[in-house]
């Protein structure tokens, strides 16, 4: 039995980066500090070249206030020669939750974008209900790829 089959790469158009980022609802941010490049896993909703979510006060938070410049990633993986990958570049905000400005509009947007996609989350049953910074990541750039294992076996 012989396999004539091919890995391919190819380029993700905006739209179909998009549909990715509205499927998935878990990616990873990277941000700087100094000589430091971390890595964090985070939930998320895609709206309108933002993307929207919550956090807690802490260390993350700390850097980011002081260098909003991140990459965020998703993936969608079916196997190892079978996935899809987007990475977003852009930066980080923090939302009022009050006020009239721009700001706190999009704090509103970002509320209702997360109530939306995960039935519950500002409730007392929630188990995030710590995380109460809500937060934006404007986007500046959009790029993604798909791999995908093309051909199929051949019987003889």
């Amino acid at each position: 039995m012989t396999q004539d089959r091919t890995f391919r790469t190819r380029a993700l158009s905006p739209e179909e980066c998009a549909l990715t980022l509205g499927r998935l609802q878990l990616g990873r941010l990277a941000f700087t500090f100094r000589d430091r490049v971390d890595i964090r896993p985070l939930g998320y909703v895609y709206q309108d070249g933002w993307l929207f979510g919550r956090t807690a006060l802490g260390e993350k938070t700390e850097t980011l206030l002081h260098h909003r410049w991140v990459a965020f990633q998703v993936d969608e993986v079916a196997d190892l020669w079978n996935w899809t990958s987007v990475v977003v570049h852009g930066a980080f905000h923090l939302l009022p939750l009050d006020g009239t400005g721009e700001e706190a509009r999009l704090g509103a947007r970002a509320v209702e974008a997360l109530e939306a996609r995960f039935p519950g989350i500002f409730s007392l049953d929630d188990p995030g209900r710590h995380r109460t910074l809500i937060f934006g990541i404007s986007i500046q750039e959009m790029t993604g790829v798909q791999g995908v294992l093309e051909g199929a076996s051949d019987p003889g």
